[in-house]
């Protein structure tokens, strides 16, 4: 019998005459003159203390690379937790440092209408500092002499005391030749007739400081750019050049008219003075003032922000792509669990012998348990170390890779995602690692001469279940979203279940599927090793299709969620749209468009008007749970009336009749979020004037289509007493045909808002772009911690297949059907898997896609049927890679090992 070989540094220094087994030595006869040999050889030596064993087993099976898999899932997982975690932290710190600038002061009320006057008394009774100010987007043109170029312009205008928090900081022009001007700081608003432009608006109108600029009916000169405007967002590149004016210039300007879409801001601090406890509490009463009118429906449209309550919307692209970064982490780690599990049960098979023979010469079996559990510790806590300086090294990978978005000069991270990352990876090592090596401590000696005793069995589910909640409690907390963390550990963990009990249910029809008459050698030696150990079947099943479950859903997210997000205009879609028309201008303007050769364009009037009441009911946004239906009761709507459906929206309920009275058609999506049906009424206040209608018709919107789209549509060819303006969308002439259209319509109609849909389409794309190569380059952890689980899960038969091809090799069987058995038992595993991995990511994506992303998904057909495909040649490239010496290992060599000679 040949006993497995344990490693000299492995042993104990054991003395035989412990050892059970009975020796017969000569004693030699003492002298007095002389101690006795056997008196100095008859104390057995000190075995080795379980620090020490566990430090020799450690270096013994990394030099033999048994640990090199559990080693490198839990260094995947902590990476990539520990990267998302500390770009998280980087920049919240960095927010919440600069969130008095961000705000623009301690706290701010945002509102679609000017604030109300009591407010602002309100503040001022307090003891705070007020600023108000206003912002909307326009257009900025130069003066026909320097060109006539027009550009969208960021408009704010401020009064005297910008910026109550944060340094404005400006330049003027250059005092001599070649030299640049220094930066000042600045606390107050441009002088009378001056703006202050950046830098990018110079450039793109061929303008210099002391140049005029017309915005609307005046004329400005422009004076200095700014270098940093403090409460304009933190990093956050906005996507038109600021133009800021004093507030004193805005009615000059005519800007501002009775359906104008502005964003008005008051602006409160404390004084210098009173920072401390005593401003904070003003401040906070402020807010709770400002919290009671708008619970009290006193005021509509308000929004307070705090240091506590504000969130910029600037955030939202971030946002997105920080919930695609954590998704991606949370696979990354729910496929090193996975990984981990496999390759601990495979590292604890192999080493029952090692542990029969240390049973044997004595080792007790809390030596052995204490050993294994300080050898797993250490290679945790040494992998986890590495994980986190990887993951430490690669957020700042993804801060170059959103340059633009993210400001370099965040502050350094903090040590909370480090001790976060260690405690991840000792818990995926421990946790799902440890259970089935301490079985090892439980080996009896006997398994020395009778191998089938002794093997491990199934771990404790107690073990198993406290493991597994710790590590889901610690995803759920890393996942920063509660839907996001419920919908991928959930999703998860019921596509495991599905997965082991359709792959039973595909080993039970294999027993049956072949007969052993009719089909070739290979194939009936497959299925019949498939269904001889059911077992390892379901592991291989559920474990591959894990690791493709993971990497099938980041692909489809990538492809479909992102490519469709940003997703290029039809070919004729319209690339202007024009806002702020006047009723006296809608017939010269549409002269102008059909004298350019403009076709087929959007002729829409556009109404603002608030929703007050449903069904009688006054709306109030503390009615909804769900955070847009609450903005969308806070928020002016833009509304529209015409006789007939416009061609690209659809009836998907009720009907539309042209002019019929009191009719109201809402957007299905709105329909939705807000719980409407067909039959209810709206009430809606515009400008003072309660408009009343019932829905009766429901209309599909295709957002996408660039068309000029509204959520509530009246169906009356005319609507004469409502305040309104119009909007048009059309593809522009081109430039050879008819050159100067844009500044020629800036200048015959200098109120309107003439926006460059391709332009902030093509820049939005850009922004996008980088998010998506931050989520590609962290798409690389999980796509290698999938590769790994491929590979325990393949290998992890490693010993029992090279058991039965030497079996079958010694009853005859040559290496070329060999071969073929193990090609086809890989190939139709990893079909299996990649068919049910697809399936499942379809279902996760899809939950994913509406409930996170807020995305429309359609998957492809095919994504079935490339998943099988993909399956399969995955695992036989797992497979080759991993058992590429099970066909190579001499027969005797093999059957010696498994104690059969």
């Amino acid at each position: 019998m040949a006993v497995a070989d344990c490693g000299s540094d492995a042993l104990p220094s054991v003395d035989m005459a412990e050892s059970p087994i009975p020796r017969v030595t000569p004693t030699p006869t003492p002298t007095p003159s002389a101690p006795s040999p056997r008196a100095a050889t008859s104390a057995a030596p000190k075995p080795p203390s379980i620090a020490a064993l566990a430090w020799r087993q450690t270096l013994r099976d990394f030099r033999a690379g048994e640990l090199r898999l559990l080693a490198v899932a839990v260094t995947l997982a902590v990476a990539a937790l520990t990267a998302v975690g500390f770009f998280a932290d980087r920049l919240n710190t960095g927010l919440q440092r600069d969130a008095r600038q961000l705000l623009g002061g301690d706290a701010v009320v945002g509102s679609d209408r000017p604030t109300p006057p009591d407010m602002i008394a309100k503040a001022r009774e307090l003891g705070l500092l007020v600023s108000t100010s206003a912002a909307f987007p326009s257009m900025g043109r130069a003066i026909d002499a320097q060109g006539g170029g027009t550009r969208l312009v960021a408009v704010k205008a401020v009064d005297a005391s910008y910026p109550l928090r944060g340094k404005l900081q400006l330049r003027a022009a250059a005092t001599g030749a070649g030299a640049e001007a220094a930066v000042e700081t600045v606390a107050a608003a441009p002088e009378s007739g001056t703006a202050w432009v950046d830098p990018s608006l110079l450039d793109a109108l061929q303008l210099k400081l002391g140049d005029p600029l017309l915005l609307g009916d005046a004329r400005l000169t422009i004076t200095r750019t700014i270098v940093i405007e403090p409460d304009r967002g933190a990093g956050f590149s906005a996507f038109s050049p600021r133009l800021m004016l004093s507030s004193a210039d805005l009615p000059a300007t005519g800007l501002i008219q009775p359906a104008s879409r502005v964003r008005y801001q008051l602006a409160v601090a404390a004084p210098p003075g009173t920072a401390g406890a005593s401003g904070d509490a003003a401040v906070r009463s402020f807010v709770a003032y400002v919290d009671k009118q708008i619970k009290s429906q006193t005021v509509r449209g308000l929004r307070v922000e705090s240091l506590q309550s504000g969130r910029p919307e600037m955030r939202q692209t971030l946002d997105r792509a920080e919930k695609f970064l954590n998704l991606v982490a949370l696979l990354s780690a729910l496929l090193a669990a996975v990984a981990v599990g496999i390759a601990a049960r495979d590292f604890a098979s192999r080493h029952l012998d090692d542990c029969a023979m240390l049973r044997v010469l004595g080792l007790s079996q809390r030596r052995i348990a204490g050993a294994y559990t300080l050898e797993f510790g250490l290679v945790g806590l040494l992998a986890s170390a590495a994980g986190v300086l990887i993951g430490l090294l690669v957020h700042n990978v993804f801060i170059w890779l959103l340059a633009g978005l993210v400001s370099s000069s965040l502050p350094p991270p903090g040590i909370w995602p480090a001790v976060f990352g260690l405690g991840v990876g000792m818990t995926l090592l421990l946790g799902f690692g440890l259970p089935p090596v301490l079985q090892l401590a439980s080996v009896p000696p006997l398994r020395v001469i009778r191998r089938d005793v002794g093997s491990l069995k199934a771990s404790s589910l107690g073990v198993l279940g406290m493991g597994a909640l710790g590590f889901v409690a610690l995803l759920m907390a890393v996942s920063s979203d509660l839907k996001l963390g419920l919908i991928a550990v959930g999703g998860f963990a019921a596509a495991v279940a599905v997965f082991a009990l359709m792959s039973w249910l595909a080993v039970q029809v294999l027993r049956r599927a072949v007969p052993e008459s009719r089909a070739p050698r290979w194939l009936v030696l497959a299925t019949r090793q498939i269904a001889a150990r059911p077992a390892f079947a379901v592991l291989q099943v559920s474990a591959l299709a894990v690791g493709l479950l993971a990497l099938m859903l980041l692909v489809l997210l990538r492809t479909d969620l992102i490519s469709s997000w940003r997703s290029a205009t039809p070919a004729d879609a319209p690339n202007r749209f024009v806002i702020n028309l006047q009723p006296d201008q809608s017939k010269p303007f549409r002269a102008a468009l059909d004298a350019a050769g403009v076709k087929n364009y959007d002729w829409y009037p556009m109404i603002r008007g608030r929703l007050v009441a449903i069904n009688g009911t006054s709306t109030n946004a503390a009615k909804y749970d769900d955070e847009r239906a609450s903005r969308l009761v806070e928020r002016e709507f833009n509304l529209s009336h015409t006789g007939q459906p416009p061609p690209h929206n659809e009836i998907v309920g009720g009907r539309w009749v042209e002019n019929e009275p009191g009719g109201l058609s809402v957007e299905e999506g709105l329909a939705q979020q807000l719980k409407l049906k067909l039959g209810d009424t709206l009430r809606f206040d515009i400008a003072g004037q309660m408009k009343e209608g019932r829905i009766t018709s429901l209309r599909k919107v295709d957002w996408g289509s660039m068309r000029a789209n509204f959520y509530v549509l009246f169906p009356q060819s005319e609507m004469a007493d409502l305040p309104l303006t119009y909007i048009s969308a059309f593809k522009a002439p081109d430039s050879a045909v008819s050159p100067g259209f844009d500044n020629q319509l800036s200048r015959d109609f200098p109120n309107i808002t003439n926006i460059n849909v391709s332009a902030s389409i093509a820049q939005i794309q850009r922004v996008l772009d980088q998010v998506i190569r931050a989520v590609e380059f962290l798409f690389g952890f999980t796509l290698i911690a999938g590769l790994v689980v491929l590979f325990a899960a393949v290998s992890a038969t490693r010993d029992q297949r090279a058991r039965e091809f030497a079996i079958m090799r010694a009853l005859g069987a040559g290496s070329r059907l060999l071969s073929q058995v193990q090609r086809t038992e890989l190939l139709g595993v990893g079909a299996l898997a990649g068919l049910l991995a697809s399936l499942a990511a379809v279902a996760v994506g899809y939950v994913l896609a509406r409930q996170v992303f807020e995305f429309d998904w359609n998957p492809s057909p095919w994504v079935p049927l490339v998943g099988t495909a993909a399956g399969a040649g995955l695992a036989l490239a797992a497979g080759w890679w991993g058992l590429r010496d099970v066909l190579k290992r001499p027969v005797l060599e093999t059957l010696r090992r498994a104690g059969a000679v």
